[in-house]
């Protein structure tokens, strides 16, 4: 399953890459809000730290604007993948930039009808909101078993990124169910390799070498 961090900091994007299992980054209009970033000035510094996708959102929100912007994004870089909601406007955005031979990647996806329409606009990655629809009182697992299980009737080649990751157990239920892969903030990528029995038993391991 492929690993992306969810960021638009250098540096934290820098810790990701150091840990060696990196695959790609997202990022959303928040991290570039907060403080504010110039997009066009750091993607290509991001596309050059990772040796794969890096997923960067549009501005804009009509279809004819959207492709514009897209074109332009995917020209900073070979890595940029175009982020773009799922609404009326951005499938035929997707659609257009997909039939260029440019690579979409549909957000904010909350529906396996969403994922599905997609997928039909061509879209390289398609990331249903876990964690989101967790705090509506709904099963956001659920709506990713639902998708694989779509894609995997109709042999779809569009990959499911799952997004708004909270803690490692919704990595580990994306990968039990066949998710192409994960994004998710620092944090949560670094803790995947913690667990609390491994620490105590670290300290055993490093008293045992001391006392050989």
């Amino acid at each position: 399953m492929k690993i992306f961090v969810d960021s638009a900091d250098l540096e934290e994007i820098r810790s990701a890459v150091a840990l060696g299992y990196l695959d790609g980054v997202t990022m959303n209009p928040a991290m570039l809000s907060r403080p504010r970033v110039d997009l066009q000035e750091v993607l290509p510094r991001i596309c050059a730290l990772v040796n794969g996708p890096v997923s960067a959102p549009v501005r804009a929100t009509e279809a004819e604007a959207i492709v514009v912007e897209g074109r332009g994004l995917a020209r900073l870089h070979d890595n940029v993948v175009v982020k773009i909601p799922i609404r009326h406007d951005g499938l035929r955005a997707m659609a257009k930039l997909h039939s260029e031979g440019i690579r979409t990647h549909a957000t904010l996806c909350c529906s396996a009808n969403q994922a599905l329409l997609a997928a039909k606009s061509g879209a390289h990655f398609v990331s249903p909101f876990v964690g989101r629809l967790d705090d509506l009182g709904a099963a956001g697992m659920d709506l990713v078993a639902h998708i694989i299980d779509i894609f995997d009737n109709y042999e779809v080649d569009t990959e499911v990124l799952v997004a708004s990751v909270r803690h490692p157990l919704h990595v580990q239920e994306a990968a039990r169910l066949g998710a192409d892969g994960c994004t998710m903030p620092l944090g949560v990528l670094e803790d995947l390799a913690r667990h609390p029995l491994t620490d105590t038993l670290y300290d055993r391991y490093l008293a045992d070498w001391k006392r050989s």
